[in-house]
């Protein structure tokens, strides 16, 4: 199994993705790397340095739930949805988690992610005037965290400490990376969660994540894959939440979207053709405009379709109380030539 490039992205190396203009002169100009994959994992696109190696952070949640499944995770599949999620931690979420570990008899002190407030206005107002204090089912990994301990009591493997890299359900997610991404993770970091988080290529991810897209239409699939995916279209909510990116991507057209921190995105269609992305000062704003397109130019979005998405996913430059159209987030030149 070969190992990741161990070096990592270069802004000379990277390629311009998006410009964001106001006036008619570019403002912005979001740089790093793109890639796109057919079925079978070939290169069908590629800008930047896609072989260079980054942190995914929790683009990697999907092959992370299939390993908790693997290892032994009895769970229902709208707690495998939550297991996928980057989750808002509403109070629809933070249930679901307490749910997922109440039928293993465990309660949220045995999560070993942060605590957190819910991450909308709203619910956060709701949750104080409640009075209730920071919560570990409100992180946004919850879901995958209660997913490991489902998976760890299965296994009978110490509940404390889950989260260690030599763990028993850690080494199946290893596993099941070095299956999916065809690479060996070239380091091994700790993510903002505590969880393990393993450094491998734009590339492997790409293939990864088209690999256990391409469950929904192959008969020779893992069935965990096809649980997980298809847990993440019935409850595409659970994965993020109403209104939000991959949420949208996964109702409207029926791509696996997931985003990860430090501008990660990852998004593949059923038959496993996948487009991933990497900004490198780690903005997401370009990140869906660039993997959506990329898919499309290979027909796996309708124009249609993409139109309408694009203008629920990119904000709008606007000036003024009325919200006057000042600019625009477009492709770049690069971007456009590899369509």
């Amino acid at each position: 199994m070969p190992m990741a490039n161990s070096q990592t992205a270069t802004v000379e190396g990277a390629a311009e993705l998006a410009v964001v203009t106001r006036a008619g002169l570019v403002e912005s100009r979001h740089i790093g790397s793109a890639v796109l994959l057919d079925p079978q994992g070939e290169v069908l696109a590629s800008l930047g340095e896609p072989e260079a190696i980054t942190f995914p952070r929790s683009a990697l949640k999907p092959l992370q739930a299939v390993a908790s499944l693997r290892a032994g995770a009895l769970i229902s599949p709208e707690s495998v949805a939550l297991a996928c999620g980057s989750h808002l931690g509403t109070p629809r979420h933070q249930e679901l988690a307490a749910t997922t570990l109440a039928k293993e008899r465990l309660d949220e002190t045995y999560l070993k992610c942060p605590a957190a407030y819910p991450g909308r206005s709203k619910d956060l107002e709701e949750h104080l005037r409640a009075e209730k204090p920071k919560t570990p089912l409100a992180f946004n990994c919850s879901g995958k965290h209660a997913a490991f301990l489902a998976a760890a009591r299965t296994q009978g493997s110490r509940l404390a400490t889950y989260t260690d890299s030599n763990h028993p359900v850690q080494q199946v997610v290893n596993e099941v990376y070095a299956e999916y991404c065809e690479e060996t993770p070239t380091a091994t970091g700790v993510d903002g969660c505590g969880a393990p988080a393993a450094a491998m290529s734009l590339t492997g991810l790409a293939r990864g994540i088209g690999k256990l897209a391409s469950a929904l239409t192959r008969r020779d699939a893992e069935v965990h894959a096809f649980t997980v995916a298809q847990a993440m279209l019935d409850y595409p909510w659970a994965v993020r939440g109403p209104g939000e990116t991959d949420t949208v991507v996964m109702e409207q057209l029926g791509l696996l979207s997931k985003l990860g921190a430090e501008g990660i995105l990852v998004v593949a269609a059923p038959d496993g053709t996948a487009a991933a992305v990497k900004t490198l000062d780690g903005s997401s704003r370009a990140n869906h405009l660039v993997a959506l397109s990329l898919l499309a130019s290979r027909g796996k979005i309708e124009l249609n379709d993409l139109q309408r998405v694009l203008t629920i996913l990119v904000k709008p430059i606007t000036g003024g109380a009325d919200e006057t159209p000042a600019g625009e987030l477009r492709l770049s030149e690069t971007v456009t030539a590899a369509l």
